[in-house]
């Protein structure tokens, strides 16, 4: 700890009278001495670091400088302005004190330079990262920041041997010369780590920063031991990729070379986080070094690697996918104990994996107890064009302190090879100076390291731990090295780089660099630092005459769970019995008596009074809220997010009571859900950040953790979901296929045409029906509460775990005909084919036309066929879609002998909703001499027409044509 510095004359009783003196010269600098007003004027003119004018600053930082930095000046000063500041009579009266003016003008002078050195610390803290020792190629020239230098700021060569001040600093424990504390800023902050640190508001997290490197001047300070463990990672990592390179020529592996530091980076993250108690570590990387990463970090077996690239894959997926996409999972065994690492499956769209790395991350904390998540470190591992050039990027940042998305921080690792891809410019590449600057919207402080410093680069995951363990907060670290190949080993990027790649063929190699530095250090002899080359060498060697089982223990898991889901088929839902759910009912619609709740919320909460008492039906919004009752008390936990989905975009679900005086509750919301029973699962409902790419991906990356949760995304309106279409197509649609990653995730779309116009009218059902194939998802379009609740109950409690995808209602959310009764919670289930019930039986011989649809529009049919007093068209409604309930539907039709058409009706275009998906599937169950009929709009280049009138008239014509048409 450093010494203390003794209170000068300006502190203790005096600084209240500096400070008066400061506030009257800002309010009229003529209203203090010359004394004060040159000292005053020193600390204003003193250049801010940027250059911009210090009259655009805040006052208090030149307050709190000033009377920091006056600790040096004598007792004279304060004397002779005290005596100065007298009353004006007997100011008058008395001489000059000429010796106290001399001391007091060389204490000015003295000030004023301490100031200027105060100002180049703050400078070197600002922007040393500038001119840092960061690029292993130096190809580029060096830039100079004149903020960086003393004369900048007034001070001369004479001025060097002078002591000043480090009060404010932990570069030493005394007072020291000038050039001694440049030798330190230069050492601190321009050497091989660089760090950005003082855009962060809270001065504790600078003072932390300020700490831990000015009083170890950023230089790591390793055992022997720990400096051989650095050089056998970077020969495993360049073992690795050389051998790879030569007896597999010509195959894509998006090479590690010249980044290789990044293996020391992670296990350091492994090892060191094992020693502050991390249990737990949640990757996610595109495609640069990930087969490098798997193999030496995750510990995938060697002959795995191999057998992808003999085309031996061991796994037999319904598709596969390319060996750089692949995850694994495994338990690393460190000196402190066993660390789980995954690293998740991830396709082409470089970062769209962040936010499913965080969702991992978050899921494995809940189901651990583990009150912020600090024993769960989430990883993300960017490129540096993508870093800055993704948004998802932006969006997985805004989740990062939020209460349903937060990880307790996470550790962004930019693999920066200063060229973004093959053909990139500088100019071209981004607008910010650093790609890593969009962290400072989330105030992340900012290591920038040479990878070729492989001790700098395992200091610099020591400080990110540390950080993120002390602040729970996340840390950027900016791995600054090359790329030895093109984009891919195929490519020239010297065609487009000459002068880098030509710096690039003269680089012998970060481990060569380092196992060199250990020679001169005496930590080893060359022939020691061969070894490590050529036992890597013969271990991959090796590795291709191995066999066994070696899949990974997540694939292991899924293939379990697959299998199982084969054997047993959809398990069939316990649903309560009537009681029990008038019991639930009654638990969910009774808030205490001190809940003030808002009018309209009031009315809603009674009317749930009166259904769960038997006067009203139930309607949308219980019966979803008895089916999420309903698991609850059978132990499955809730977790819903999407914008507005605590009260529900519509103001059909208010799961959080808002108290409107919030006297009795601190946080002054009531949670009806978490009041039902005593060993109840957890619900959880968010207001997510208006994003649906980044937190549609994490709830999947949740969804695939966490097995015992009900996971459900809702749109705020359902062609938001547009937003997030990768996360659909690459993992939602497709994980199962690809990766063996099974996802129980459900998705709320919020459908229909409503007459306001084009916007939100539409779900797009038609695209999750073109990405349906093999069994891997299900989409539904529930129309009744008793539908949607044993629909939920199903996916929660289906062995086999795929996603739904809810084509969730609006207009029907409040429909009269849309509710339903105890009885039909208690003893149905759910029916992917609802028959019309209303058509009598006996008369199933006049059926000639039948009409068949999906959703909402049913309700439409129904009134148009009582205003036209029809009795014999039956209007079947087809609540599943996919898997298209083919044999049901046809035991339908089956019952009305002399049909002779079939209509699909439908609200969407011709060339949207689900007509281009059913009608084949129609065609192939039509009884012989049926013919099947489309009604609906004609096909269509918007969602909807932007009039309410033309809406009518279109819905009116459907609706009419399905009957006559």
């Amino acid at each position: 700890m450093l010494k203390e510095r003794q209170s000068s004359f300006l502190f203790g009783g005096n600084a209240p009278y500096v400070e008066e003196q400061y506030e009257l010269y800002l309010a009229d600098p003529n209203a203090v001495t010359a004394e004060w007003r040159t000292w005053f004027d020193a600390l204003r003119d003193t250049p801010a670091i940027d250059g911009s004018d210090r009259d655009d600053q805040p006052h208090a930082p030149v307050i709190s400088s000033f009377v920091d930095l006056a600790k040096r000046t004598p007792r004279a000063v304060v004397a002779a302005s005290n005596e100065a500041g007298s009353e004006p009579d007997k100011q008058a009266n008395k001489q000059p004190n000429k010796q106290a003016n001399k001391e007091a003008a060389d204490a000015l002078g003295l000030a004023r330079k301490q100031v200027a050195v105060q100002t180049l610390i703050a400078a070197f803290r600002m922007i040393g990262t500038r001119v840092a020792d960061l690029d292993p190629l130096a190809w580029t020239p060096p830039r100079s920041y004149a903020e960086l230098t003393p004369a900048y700021y007034g001070l001369t060569a004479a001025d060097m041997s002078t002591t000043f001040s480090t009060a404010d600093t932990f570069l030493f424990e005394d007072d020291a010369t000038l050039k001694d504390i440049v030798a330190a800023l230069e050492q601190t902050y321009t050497g091989t780590l660089g760090a950005e640190f003082m855009h962060l508001a809270d001065a504790q997290q600078r003072r932390w920063w300020q700490l831990r490197l000015e009083s170890s001047r950023a230089t790591p300070s390793l055992q022997a031991a720990e400096k051989l463990r650095l050089l056998e990672r970077l020969s495993a990592a360049e073992g690795l990729e050389k051998h790879l390179h030569a007896r597999y020529v010509g195959q894509t592996r998006f090479s590690l070379e010249g980044g290789e530091s990044l293996i020391v980076l992670l296990d350091e993250l492994v090892r060191y986080g094992a020693s502050k108690k991390l249990r737990a570590l949640v990757m996610g990387m595109a495609h640069r070094g990930r087969l490098n990463v798997l193999v030496n970090v995750v510990g995938k077996p060697l002959r795995a690697l191999f057998d992808e690239f003999d085309g031996k894959d061991a796994e037999k997926l319904t598709a596969g996918d390319v060996k750089y996409h692949k995850g694994f999972a495994s338990s690393v065994e460190t000196d402190a104990g066993p660390v789980e690492v995954t690293l998740a499956f991830n396709p082409s769209h470089l970062e769209v994996v962040n936010p499913v790395v965080q969702g991992m991350a978050r899921a494995k904390a809940d189901l651990a107890g583990s009150a912020d998540g600090d024993d769960v470190l989430p990883v993300e591992i960017h490129g540096d064009a993508a870093m800055s050039g993704q948004g998802v990027v932006m969006e997985t940042l805004s989740l990062s302190y939020t209460r349903g998305h937060g990880t307790g921080g996470t550790v962004h690792v930019v693999v920066n090879n200063q060229i973004g891809f093959t053909t990139s410019d500088p100019r071209d590449t981004r607008s910010s100076f650093y790609t890593t600057d969009v962290a400072k919207m989330i105030e992340a402080p900012i290591l920038h390291v040479n990878g070729d410093d492989p001790e700098a680069v395992a200091m610099a995951a020591r400080l990110a731990l540390d950080y993120r363990s002390t602040f729970k907060r996340s840390v950027v670290i900016d791995l600054v090295c090359f790329r030895k190949y093109g984009h891919q080993e195929q490519d020239t990027p010297a065609i487009t780089q000459p002068l880098m790649y030509r710096s690039i063929a003269s680089h012998p190699g970060v481990r060569t660099r380092y196992a060199n530095r250990l020679i001169q250090q005496g930590v080893l002899t060359a022939d020691e630092a061969q070894r490590y080359v050529s036992t890597r060498r013969e271990l991959l060697e090796r590795a291709h005459e191995t066999v066994g089982s070696y899949a990974s223990p997540l694939h292991e898991e899924a293939g379990r769970r697959s299998r199982s889901a084969a054997q047993t088929g959809p398990a069939r839902h316990l649903v309560p019995s009537a009681d029990d759910l008038r019991g639930l009912a009654q638990r969910i619609s009774t808030v205490p008596a001190d809940l003030t709740l808002h009018p309209l919320v009031r009315k809603m909460m009674n009317g749930r009074q009166e259904m769960a008492s038997g006067k009203r039906q139930l309607d949308w919004g219980m019966g979803e809220h008895l089916a999420f009752a309903s698991l609850l008390v059978a132990g499955i936990s809730i977790r819903l997010s999407g914008q507005d989905s605590a009260r529900g975009t519509f103001n059909h679900r208010h799961a959080v009571l808002h108290d409107q005086t919030r006297i009795n509750r601190p946080d002054g919301v009531y949670v009806p859900l978490d009041h039902i029973g005593a060993t109840q699962g957890r619900f959880t409902v968010t207001n997510s950040i208006l994003s649906e790419a980044a937190v549609l991906a994490f709830e999947y990356g949740y969804s695939t953790v966490n097995r015992n949760a009900l996971v459900i995304w809702e749109a705020q309106f359902g062609d938001f979901a547009n937003g997030a279409q990768v996360v659909i197509d690459q993992f939602i649609a497709a994980g199962a296929a690809k990766w063996a990653q099974h996802s129980g995730l459900t998705l709320f779309l919020p459908h229909g045409q409503e007459g306001q116009g084009p916007e939100h009218a539409s779900a797009r059902l038609e695209r999750y029906l073109q990405l349906s194939a093999q069994n891997n998802m299900r989409v539904a379009e529930p129309t009744t509460p008793a539908q949607q609740f044993h629909l939920l109950l199903m996916q929660a409690r289906a062995s086999e775990r795929r996603p739904l995808v809810v084509m969730t209602p609006k207009s029907l959310l409040r429909h009269p005909e849309a509710t339903s009764t105890f009885d039909e919670l208690s003893h149905g289930e759910f029916r992917e084919v609802l028959p019309d019930t209303q058509i009598d039986a006996s008369r199933a011989t006049d059926v000639e036309r039948v009409i068949v649809t999906s959703g909402k529009v049913y309700f439409e049919l129904l009134a148009h066929r009582r205003s036209a007093g029809m009795t014999d068209t039956p209007i079947i409604r087809v609540e599943q879609l996919y898997p298209f309930p083919a044999q049901q539907l046809a035991a339908e039709l089956a019952r009305y002998p002399n049909l002779k058409s079939v209509v699909w009706c439908q609200e969407q275009a011709r060339n949207q909703g689900a007509w281009s998906f059913v009608e084949p599937l129609l065609r192939e169950i039509l009884p012989a001499g049926t013919t099947l009929l489309y009604a609906g709009p004609d096909a269509c280049a918007s969602t909807a027409p932007g009039s309410h009138a033309a809406h009518v008239a279109t819905q009116s014509a459907l609706v009419s044509r399905a009957f006559t048409g």
